[in-house]
């Protein structure tokens, strides 16, 4: 007897039968993004983020001193571990599985999300590029600024409707609408 196991994203059922065409405020959900965690060791800190900086097709989200996490919608998991087990002094950790991925969208989205983070927000103080963990609807993860209204979070696989749902609820005023990548 063979066993045929499905990938089922976490989100699926909050999403699949209330697609609409994507709004000017939009949560788009890729459903398979490498995540990886890397940790520099000790005296590697600023080696192992320089290396980390020059990897294509990977994006860099600071977490905290000599902790990053890497993230690709191009790049496997696999591809991207053994990148980084390349660079001395650095480990790695894949946490594709573990996590999701939510990028936020719209001329408004700084007034979505301050409905639900205790952060400034605004471009001076939150530049493009720059990432930060913090409390998303009261759940731990990591956000970063990717252009002008463009924003991406990630939390626990395990919180993801939670923060899906109150992003939705956050960004009714504006007609917030979600889909899969791609989709």
């Amino acid at each position: 007897m063979t066993i045929a196991f499905v990938h089922r994203h976490v989100l699926e059922d909050h999403i699949i039968g209330f697609e609409t065409k994507p709004n000017a405020h939009h949560i788009t959900v890729p459903r398979h993004p490498t995540i990886l965690t890397v940790l520099a060791h000790a005296g590697s800190e600023a080696a192992v983020g320089a290396a980390l900086a020059h990897i294509e097709g990977v994006s860099v989200r600071v977490c905290g001193p000599a902790e990053w996490l890497c993230v690709s919608e191009t790049v496997s998991a696999e591809a991207l571990l053994r990148l980084v087990r390349e660079i001395e002094g650095a480990s790695a950790f894949d946490h594709s599985d573990g996590r999701v991925l939510l990028q936020i969208t719209g001329a408004h989205v700084r007034k979505i999300l301050a409905k639900c983070l205790a952060v400034d927000l605004h471009p001076e103080a939150f530049a493009i590029g720059r990432s930060a963990n913090m409390l998303v609807a009261h759940v731990s993860g990591n956000l970063i600024r990717t252009a002008d209204n463009i924003f991406e979070i990630i939390v626990p696989r395990s919180y993801a409707g939670t923060v899906f749902e109150e992003l939705m609820e956050m960004g009714r005023e504006f007609a917030l609408t979600a889909g899969f990548a791609g989709e």
